[in-house]
């Protein structure tokens, strides 16, 4: 799983973000480099990576594309489930950075959406975490109950347990009711990554909801008038963000960044994500992992949807 995410913040801090250092590149009197643009659109891709400590920390355990509309000022987020096959590579999609980095992570995330990618940011969990808890937490209404008995600890994973031949020191018991709840940082990243429940919430497609949530919690504590009247949250958030996230994007590139997210209308974000109609889990095995592929084995329908849901 990758480190993240939860690329995980999306696009909304991401937005912040630039608006952030767009400010400071124009105090500090910087020239704006210009970014890349087609029909448009801008696309990003947010990839999410595990925390200090864990193992696997540069697989991507949270990929969602981000489109930028210029001209109607909308803006798209494509949930990408981390278990797509790719053929190319013979193993699953969020493996793409650690076998290839950024540039293969674009070109397999390319091929799955049908669309260009400009531009990578990748953060980390633990930049998720302190985000949410400087924004005083998040409310939550969590669709279904379920309980994970298999959540990983970081740093456990080879832990012997004293002898403990089912390793339960290795994991964490989770539990989540349905309902509304107020989650800080850490409840809310077990949340998003729980992927060891019984039943249809253990699944790609079931996390990938659970990360629209969070999402939409994060959206309506930025748009809050209280933390915009609050510098010195704007200026943490800043520094997570610029300590957590790596990015090919130049910083004499942020202004122009923020000249966008400052056009973006923000009731008209639209978060989608991959179903069953799109992927299915075949019945063979692919290298013994349970994985996901496209209808009919190519991705003529799932490109068909992203551009459809891009208009």
């Amino acid at each position: 799983m990758l480190k993240k995410i939860l690329i995980i913040p999306a696009i909304l801090l991401i937005l912040l973000f630039f608006v952030v250092f767009g400010v400071l590149s124009y105090l500090k009197n910087n020239y704006f480099s210009e970014i890349k643009v087609h029909d448009g659109r801008t696309n990003l891709l947010l990839l999410g990576i595990n925390g200090k400590g864990n193992a696997d920390n540069d697989l991507t355990d949270t990929i969602i594309f981000v489109s930028l509309d210029q001209n109607k000022r909308k803006t798209s987020l494509i949930s990408i489930p981390r278990d797509i096959w790719m053929t190319d590579i013979q193993a699953k999609i969020n493996t793409a950075y650690h076998y290839g980095g950024i540039q293969l992570a674009k070109k397999e995330i390319g091929e799955v959406t049908g669309q260009e990618i400009d531009y990578v940011l990748i953060i980390n969990f633990e930049g998720f975490e302190k985000i949410i808890d400087i924004l005083g937490g998040v409310d939550i209404n969590v669709q279904e109950s379920f309980e994970d008995l298999f959540y990983p600890v970081a740093g456990k994973e080879a832990e012997l347990c004293n002898g403990d031949k089912e390793l339960k020191c290795r994991y964490e018991h989770l539990v989540f009711e349905k309902g509304v709840q107020h989650m800080g940082g850490n409840t809310a990243l077990k949340f998003v990554r729980s992927r060891n429940a019984k039943g249809d919430e253990g699944t790609d497609f079931a996390r990938n909801q659970r990360q629209i949530l969070v999402l939409r919690a994060m959206k309506s504590k930025l748009q809050s008038p209280d933390l915009y009247l609050n510098f010195n949250k704007i200026k943490s958030i800043a520094t997570v963000l610029e300590e957590n996230i790596k990015t090919e994007i130049s910083k004499n590139q942020y202004g122009n960044f923020a000249a966008i997210g400052l056009k973006i209308n923000f009731s008209q974000i639209k978060n989608i994500a991959f179903d069953e109609k799109l992927l299915i889990n075949p019945k063979n095995h692919y290298s013994k992992q349970w994985v996901l592929i496209p209808v009919n084995n190519d991705w003529v329908s799932v490109h068909y949807f992203v551009e459809r849901n891009l208009q």
